[in-house]
């Protein structure tokens, strides 16, 4: 069997080493072939290309050759020119010759083929962003309305789409697709199409005023169900978009949700959920009472209990619910626990969300409304869980249970132990029901307060903390899976998360020996995946050596060099702080494992923990080193291994300035020197120096967190809070060590960090007790000195900062959200590496393009980039390598643009002076031009994110007006 030669290299967009105008050239030989099937196949793979290389000068280039094929090609390839258009709508804008790309097109409207005209019609709609306001094409498609039926359609796609992005198109078409309404001879299916063009006729108060009049005089001559759902979206678009007639459109879907037939009564609902959605506030009054009242009567109640929901997302329809109208909701959400678990999970939330608003407000929430979740949610649950009802039902009552704990402490516990003992119970359960308990549960216990005491050599069980109820029902689950033969996906995802929310509970202290053998038994029945992640959760909530064990062992699995250096890097980090909390040798501790926390061994002097700390650190600083590549460039992962290691070797220093201090008294200047210094505390000798210098360096470690933080654009919520919680650390220790060494303190604490995850709520509990010892001097400038006492205060806060586990942040591990700018400048050089030439007494235009790109299933989970900040900066480099000279500053330019569809663009005004200068002329020079960019998010936060271009501008020497200098000069002597 013969089979078809392919052209084209089908990873063609996969490869590193093609660039943009390879791929382009590729697809170009495929466009000018000669068989129909290879035409279309290199149509379809353009929009791949603009996703990769989404830069103006390729998609102008690339559009222009579609535009030809347009011209002069088969209809059929003209349809998938039309969908490269649709899909590829976000890149329109970045075409620079408009003209001649619609020009090319819009040839074939004169053609004698409908089909063809059909075609381009609907080509330019498709384009119509980039340009709403050409006569010609308005023209062209207003006398389409005349013409055959299929041009007709095509004509009216692309007046829905004009009349969407032109003012004057939209107020133009209004008289034509009013009068064609109204005409008999219009087909009432041709009047059908005609009315959504009326919902974009909002450019002009009158005309849209003019709409919604035909509208309504529309509803009751053409009763039909079509018409019906089709001008009752058209009104309900124009009111939420214009703002004006939402009061009176929400009367009109009110009544209308009363007629029997469900297709009009489905259309009403969806639009009453629009209308909420844009403008809650604007709701008229009563109109709730009436949703309320026609919700159990109406043929979807559960649509309608969906725009109660909505309606609670906005505070004036809360408080009109709580005061008006909170017997009639009560009565509504009781009625539908009787139908089914779909519309009581919504009826749950309406409360759920009430009960929220009163909790932001300060309000007592009526008691009904608590007394009714209490007594139901918990039925549901256990109903739904045990049915095996849908996921999605299920996970509505969740999620209120999660809102709930949140605002009451007691309900949390309440309810974190009903889920344990939900899971515990084995009758039958359903993976991915009990999959999504368990991340419920983990949730529930990530919001409990907790009052962490300092008491590492206390165990987990002889703590008080809100754990204790379900920690043995958590236990005895996931020592349940150590029996089975065989693991799904779901159940590894279970055990990960039991296993999390059981170090999650340990958090501050030390394992049990019992929780220590379940994870014994575990690791030994393991996938290697399942045993990574419970060696991140290990990393993620301070069990160090547990991770340790893991890592080490997963090390010797893995075939590539860049996981075996990865996890190596992470077994050294865990050994470390395994030192550092223990006081042990790691290898000590894996030798009397699982029962390690009973090994009674003499434990490490604090200058032996931290020495070995710091050296192990190192080590894994270089081994990540090893295991960054272009593509996974790690910095995240460095930058924090290098700042803890930084940190430790400022803990070092203290401890040894302290030793010093014992063994080295000061010298018999020392008090002249503090005399003649007028610094009291330089008699105390060279220590007062070193404590001084150790704050400079806590500064600059704090400062380096500050910029990781300001750089860490795509990180999760506990990761920054991790980085401002490390900062403040870092400003506490300054704060005590200050109060040794200065006679006068400085404000350093000044922001305390606000901390919602359990992470950062045990550490910022360390800073406040490492505080609260700094209280126990109270001494005045006049009487302060550096004693033993002093000393070893300092030591004992440092204990208590080495001894609190670091819990690695979740960005480490995880990168949820993806986000990179890309940019292009112009003008380059021709050679890579050789500069621009400028000339003499010229300016240097700049233009920069830039793309922003999303990767990752949520692109914006957490932030989104508002706005971009450009900043070009130019400074003159010196002619010659030793030249001493001193030039003049940097030339700092700053522009903010806002991205459109994620591209941007922006343009500076370079005045390059010479800067070496003689009497007459210039004598060249050479200019680094430098662009940084960072990125401003939805909430006004400036993140340097990057990215950084360096482009070299040269001027050349002026030879003419030097020759003239020098002749000049030779004249005068």
């Amino acid at each position: 069997m013969a089979m078809r030669a392919n052209i084209f290299n089908e990873n063609f967009l996969n490869e590193a080493d093609q660039d943009a105008n390879t791929v382009l050239i590729e697809l170009d030989k495929g466009l000018r072939s000669a068989k129909i099937g290879e035409q279309c196949e290199a149509i379809i793979r353009f929009p791949k290309l603009f996703e990769k290389y989404p830069f103006p000068i390729l998609i102008n280039s690339s559009f222009l050759k579609l535009a030809e094929l347009f011209r002069i090609g088969s209809n059929l390839s003209r349809l998938w020119i039309l969908r490269v258009c649709q899909q590829s709508e976000k890149h329109l804008e970045k075409i620079l010759n408009v003209e001649e790309f619609v020009k090319r097109i819009f040839m074939v409207i004169h053609s004698n083929d409908p089909v063809a005209r059909a075609l381009t019609l609907r080509t330019i709609g498709a384009v119509a962003c980039v340009i709403p306001e050409k006569e010609q094409v308005h023209h062209a498609i207003r006398n389409a309305l005349d013409s055959s039926r299929i041009e007709i359609e095509a004509a009216i796609f692309a007046s829905v789409n004009f009349a969407a992005q032109s003012k004057s198109f939209a107020i133009g078409m209004c008289s034509k697709v009013a009068s064609m309404i109204e005409s008999l001879q219009t087909p009432v299916s041709m009047k059908i199409l005609l009315i959504p063009v009326l919902r974009y006729m909002y450019h002009d108060a009158n005309t849209a005023a003019l709409v919604r009049s035909l509208c309504c005089t529309l509803l009751p001559n053409y009763p039909s169900e079509q018409f019906v759902i089709a001008i009752i979206r058209s009104l309900s678009h124009l009111s939420y978009v214009t703002c004006v007639d939402i009061p009176d459109q929400v009367e009109l879907l009110l009544d209308y949700v009363k007629d029997p037939r469900k297709k009009i009564q489905f259309a009403v609902l969806r639009s009453l959920n629009k209308v909420a959605e844009k403008g809650a506030h604007l709701w008229p009054k009563g109109s709730i009472n009436k949703l309320l009242k026609t919700t159990m009567q109406c043929s979807y109640p559960s649509m309608a209990l969906d725009i109660m929901v909505t309606l609670t997302a906005c505070p004036t329809t809360c408080h009109t619910m709580i005061n008006d109208e909170r017997n009639q909701i009560l009565e509504v959400c009781e009625a539908c626990l009787l139908l089914d678990h779909n519309i009581g999970g919504k009826a749950l939330t309406i409360l759920t969300r009430l009960v929220s608003y009163c909790h932001t407000e300060n309000i007592t929430a009526p008691t009904c409304f608590t007394d009714y979740l209490n007594m139901n949610l918990e039925y549901l649950i256990y109903t739904a869980f045990l049915n095996k009802k849908p996921l999605s039902d299920m996970k509505t009552y969740l999620k209120c249970g999660i809102q709930l704990s949140k605002i009451n402490q007691e309900f949390g516990q309440r309810f974190g132990g009903m889920i344990a003992q939900l899971i515990e119970e084995d009758s039958g359960q359903s993976p991915p029901h009990l999959k999504l308990v368990c991340e419920a549960l983990g949730a529930v216990c990530s919001s409990f307060s907790r009052d962490y005491v300092f008491a590492l050599e206390q165990s987990a069980g002889e703590l008080e903390n809100p754990y204790k109820i379900i920690l043995p029902s958590i236990l005895k689950k996931f020592e349940s899976y150590v029996t089975r033969q065989t693991w799904d996906r779901d159940d590894s995802a279970i055990v990960e998360l039991l296993g999390s929310i059981c170090l999650q509970s340990t958090l501050g202290s030390y394992m049990t020996e019992r929780m220590m053998r379940v994870f014994s038994k575990i690791l030994q029945t393991a996938d290697c995946w399942t045993q990574y992640r419970l060696a991140r959760s290990s990393s993620r909530y301070g069990q160090h050596f547990l991770a340790a064990l893991i890592y080490q062992s997963l090390s010797k699995h893995v075939s590539l060099e860049k996981l075996h250096f990865y996890l190596v890097a992470m077994s050294q980090i865990s050994k470390a702080e395994c030192i550092l909390n223990h006081g042990i040798e790691y290898e000590q501790l894996l030798n009397a494992f699982p029962s390690c926390m009973q090994l009674e061994v003499p434990q490490m002097t604090l200058l032996k923990r931290l020495n070995s700390a710091v050296n192990l650190y190192s080590m894994a600083f270089s081994t990540l080193k090893a295991t960054s590549s272009p593509q996974t460039p790690m910095t995240f992962q460095s930058e924090i291994t290098s700042l803890r290691c930084q940190f430790l070797q400022v803990l070092l220093s203290i401890v040894v300035s302290r030793n010093t201090l014992c063994i080295a008294p000061p010298s018999a200047i020392s008090s002249t020197l503090a005399q003649n210094l007028r610094d009291p505390l330089q008699k105390f000798g060279h220590v007062t120096n070193q404590l001084r210098k150790d704050i400079k360096i806590l500064k600059a470690c704090e400062d380096a967190y500050a910029k990781l933080y300001k750089s860490s654009f795509d990180a999760d919520p506990c990761t920054l809070e991790y980085l401002q919680c490390s900062q403040y650390i870092c400003a506490v220790l300054q704060s005590s060590i200050e109060n040794v060494s200065f006679t006068t303190m400085t404000d350093s604490l000044k922001n305390v960090p606000t901390c919602s995850h359990p992470e950062t709520k045990y550490l910022l509990s360390i800073c406040n007790i490492i505080l609260k010892q700094q209280a126990s001097i109270n001494e005045t400038s006049a009487t302060k000195s550096i004693t033993n006492r002093h000393m070893d205060l300092l030591l004992k806060q440092i204990e208590i900062a080495v001894k609190a586990p670091f819990c690695v942040p979740r960005f480490f591990f995880q990168i949820l959200q993806n986000t990179s700018v890309k940019l292009a400048l112009s003008p380059q050089p021709r050679v890579i590496g050789e500069p621009i030439f400028v000339q003499p007494s010229s300016n240097l235009v700049v233009k920069v393009e830039g793309v922003i790109q999303h990767h990752g299933k949520k692109p914006s989970i957490y932030r989104s980039i508002e706005s971009v900040q450009l900043t070009l900066s130019s400074q003159p480099m010196p002619s010659r390598p030793n030249d001493s000279k001193v030039y003049s500053e940097a030339i700092v330019s700053t522009q903010t643009v806002k991205p459109h569809r994620d591209f941007l663009t922006g343009n500076f005004l370079l005045s390059l002076h010479n800067s070496n200068q003689c009497s007459g002329g210039s004598l060249g020079n050479q200019w680094q031009v430098t662009m940084e960019t960072c990125v401003i998010d939805q909430n006004g936060v400036l993140w340097t994110t990057g990215p950084k271009s360096v482009i070299h501008v040269r001027i050349p020497d002026d030879g003419h007006k030097q020759n003239m200098t020098n002749q000049s000069s030779m004249r005068r002597f």
